[in-house]
């Protein structure tokens, strides 16, 4: 869709550009369904619930493609919504729009501070004496010229960085596959066989405490799964990017994860994987692949590159869309002639200086990662609650809008509230272990934040009246149908 002019703002008002094609699309969602988590935080997980991973994973994963379906039906009924934002406004009021807006831009300020703590500590693995500032420097500067020219450009770096990440994990799948077929012989006397998923205590060494504690770390691996529909406002054709996109999650979910850990558990039984190292490295490794750790170096490097240019996108589109409405200060609103929101692009790069400040703290880089990455997945959790509330109040509120998708949510309003009980529980289990304890404890005073935040703006007669011209913008398109 070309960038079209309103009134007599064209600066302000022409639209965020529809510049994503089809293959950027199904990249952002893959790229977007393999975490950092995968690469690094499996070691950590497999070690507190051995085999027992692999439900892990399915449940989660699970959970997030009905918290998507639901996105996609919301977003297909009309597509003036830009992102899940603009149909909270819409759906359950301002406010709601208001407290979902600024969560979701921090959790991926937070998420992409956390991945550019993690670029500077996997450069010093090449470059051990380098000062700890360039590598943050350099990659916050090269993401910046590259996400400013055109939203295509996002797609193009998403779409080479995702390809790094599905060609190193069918590597490891192949390689996988061909030491269990040929019995290796592990160099401390086991043999690599589909019986190591079992015979080593069984699926549940730990009891149901160990495979419990797994979630709160599994939760971080899925951030960023939702991303495809922040990006649905810049596809050229979202009535068939959108569900399909969505559709292959489920797939995705059981290659990428449960596949790749299941082929690593049969390799390695699970008691020999050092939570401490990424249990890539460690399988290479004993495949007899000497520059193994230099090649998973790499792409975790790439992966956690990838999550900060998501962080960077997703970011500059919320406040822009925050601006549109007035929640956030007008300059905002500037898109460039590429139809990039540009301020906003500036905005994020300049907090995510505060990656510096962070790492010169004094804190190892592991534990600031870990306290910056539990406070984005409450974010998250608290983002995938607000659309399965607002598909639950869209049902009531636009029957007429539900019966004519051709994408309906499956399940409806049953699975949205046995997923809603599951985030629930989720809460539940981050306080009860020491490392998420403290950063679930802190988040109330966010949303007090925001609260005192939004009983600012609600008054500015500037948010009113955006507000009006957002609403009967939406008003003007609401069916899906009508789309077509």
């Amino acid at each position: 869709m070309p960038d079209q002019h309103h009134g007599s703002h064209p600066q302000t008002e022409n639209e965020l550009q529809r510049g994503l094609s089809n293959r950027h699309i199904q990249l952002i969602a893959i790229g977007g369904a393999i975490g950092t988590g995968l690469f690094m935080g499996s070691g950590k997980t497999i070690s507190l619930t051995g085999p027992s991973i692999l439900f892990v994973y399915m449940i989660i994963g699970t959970a997030i493609f009905f918290v998507l379906r639901a996105m996609g039906e919301l977003l297909l009924s009309n597509l003036k919504y830009k992102s899940f934002s603009d149909f909270a406004s819409d759906i359950l009021g301002p406010g709601a729009g208001f407290f979902v807006g600024w969560s979701y831009w921090f959790t991926w300020v937070v998420t992409a501070v956390a991945d550019v703590i993690a670029i500077t500590g996997y450069s010093q693995y090449w470059w051990p004496h380098l000062q700890q500032w360039i590598p943050a420097i350099i990659v916050i500067g090269l993401l910046l010229a590259l996400n400013l020219p055109s939203v295509k450009n996002f797609g193009e770096i998403e779409f080479w960085f995702a390809l790094i990440k599905i060609v190193a994990i069918f590597a490891l799948i192949v390689v996988g596959i061909f030491m269990i077929a040929i019995s290796f012989q592990l160099p401390n006397g086991g043999t690599a066989s589909v019986t190591n998923l079992w015979s080593d205590g069984g699926f549940f060494p730990h009891g149901i405490v160990g495979f419990l504690g797994a979630f709160q770390i599994a939760l971080f691996a899925f951030l960023g799964a939702e991303l495809v529909g922040t990006a649905a406002a810049e596809t050229r054709d979202p009535h068939k990017t959108l569900p399909k996109a969505i559709n292959a999650v489920p797939v995705r979910i059981i290659l990428f994860y449960v596949l790749t850990l299941a082929v690593i558990l049969m390799v390695t039984p699970w008691q020999d994987i050092n939570p401490a190292k990424s249990p890539f490295v460690t399988m290479f490794s004993l495949a007899g692949f000497g520059f193994a750790a230099s090649l998973v170096n790499f792409v975790v490097l790439t992966s956690a590159t990838s999550s900060a240019n998501s962080g960077i996108f997703s970011t500059s589109r919320m406040i822009y869309g925050l601006a549109e409405e007035g929640s956030a200060p007008r300059i905002f609103r500037i898109l460039s002639p590429g139809g990039v929101p540009r301020n906003a692009l500036f905005l994020t790069s300049v907090l995510l200086l505060s990656s510096l400040v962070l790492l010169y703290s004094g804190e190892s880089v592991i534990s600031a990662f870990t306290l910056v990455t539990t406070v984005a997945a409450v974010l998250a959790i608290f983002n995938w609650t607000m659309i399965l509330v607002s598909y639950l109040v869209y049902r009531k509120k636009y029957p007429e809008r539900h019966e004519a998708s051709t994408y309906k949510m499956p399940g409806g309003i049953l699975a949205c509230w046995i997923v809603l009980a599951f985030f629930v529980a989720m809460v539940i289990i981050l306080a009860f272990y020491d490392d998420t304890r403290q950063a679930l404890f802190a988040m109330p005073l966010w949303f007090v934040l925001l609260g005192i935040g939004w009983m600012f703006v609600r008054k500015n007669p500037t948010h009113l009246e955006l507000q009006k011209k957002a609403q009967q913008a939406r008003t003007k398109d609401t069916s899906y149908e009508d789309s077509l």
